[in-house]
């Protein structure tokens, strides 16, 4: 019986040491002394060998009760100590003017691709998103794009390797695919995000760029809103003087469909007239029959144009790389 009643006067004695410890230094000495390899529990547990079936399940049990509180009066002073070891050594004067550090910045295309949004966001639209590694589906059947067009090659598309033929997606008209399936008009999104192509011939070309893709789909829906709503978020972007207009092209995805160029002050300064910006057209009645849409009641527009473009224009950037480079250099610029 001489262990039991050995048990609680430790205990007891091991409380008040850790509750007197000065510092976190004399806390881990005590610790030790008590919970430690050699400390004085251990050294009682070693001696349950020597008693008796009968009294070694409660001497244990004991012995652990202790060792519990004790850890949970260890933890308890170890954080006070660590507080007051954080506490300053003298009193702060918190009146006393602060060391400015230097702030970091948005990257030139974050800041593009927020000013983009926020013009849309006047007009009504939400911002859409999907993922970058996409299906066949999403990415070209569902958009009207045949089996045999160029961009489906591997020599322009990023292909996964794996048994369902997943890509790294060509384009943000993907996402749209994905909200007309999930959503019944009328839709009104915008869509930002990274892209992929096999594409880095010179430099205004990127294996990796942002694109910006509207949809609007609603009854009644014209070419008049869609030349409207591009004017309108040209104008935001690059002043009042831009000017815009509206050339016949082909998109798989769009009929009738456009490019669209514009001119301002800042393309006069690059030696042209007019630049080419972005793609668009009417939603192709065959990808509204895709989604379960009827295109007999519902019309809508589509307009996607590259932000670095955008990025390039605005700033005077001549090489799309310097976007990626992460030179602080000329990351402060901005």
């Amino acid at each position: 019986m001489a262990l039991l009643e050995e048990i609680e006067p430790l205990k007891q004695s091991g409380l008040a040491e850790l509750k007197s410890a000065p510092d976190l230094a004399a806390l881990e000495h005590t610790k030790g002394a008590y919970l430690g390899p050699n400390g004085k529990f251990t050294a009682l547990m070693k001696q349950l060998g020597a008693l008796s079936k009968e009294e070694r399940p409660a001497a244990g049990k004991l012995i652990n009760l202790a060792k519990v509180e004790l850890e949970n009066a260890l933890g308890e002073k170890r954080s006070e100590l660590e507080l007051k070891a954080a506490l300053p050594k003298e009193p702060t004067d918190f009146t006393l003017p602060g060391r400015r550090r230097p702030l970091g910045k948005l990257h030139p295309l974050t800041q593009v691709t927020e000013d983009i949004v926020r013009s849309f966001r006047k007009i009504g639209f939400v911002v859409a998103d999907g993922p970058e590694i996409e299906d066949e589906y999403h990415c070209f059947d569902a958009l009207n794009t045949p089996a045999d067009h160029p961009a489906r090659d591997s020599q322009d598309t990023f292909y996964t390797n794996t048994p369902t033929k997943q890509l790294l997606r060509t384009h943000t008209s993907s996402v749209q695919i994905r909200v007309l399936e999930k959503f019944k008009p009328p839709v009104r999104i915008v869509v930002p995000g990274r892209v992929y192509r096999r594409d880095n011939a010179d430099a205004t070309h990127n294996p990796t760029f942002h694109q910006i893709e509207g949809l609007y789909v609603d009854k009644n829906v014209t070419v008049g809103d869609l030349k409207g709503t591009v004017e309108f978020v040209f104008k935001e972007l690059m002043g009042d003087d831009v000017k815009v207009r509206f050339r016949p092209h082909y998109f798989s995805y769009t009929e009738p469909s456009f490019e669209i160029d514009f001119t301002s002050p800042l393309v006069k300064k690059m030696g042209k007239d007019w630049l080419e910006i972005a793609g668009c057209g009417m939603v192709h009645p065959q990808i509204f029959e895709n989604v379960g849409y009827d295109p007999e009641v519902w019309t809508g527009w589509a307009f996607g144009f590259g932000i670095e473009r955008i990025a390039m224009i605005r700033y005077n950037i001549g090489d799309i790389r310097l976007f990626y480079e992460n030179d602080v250099r000329f990351l402060r610029q901005f």
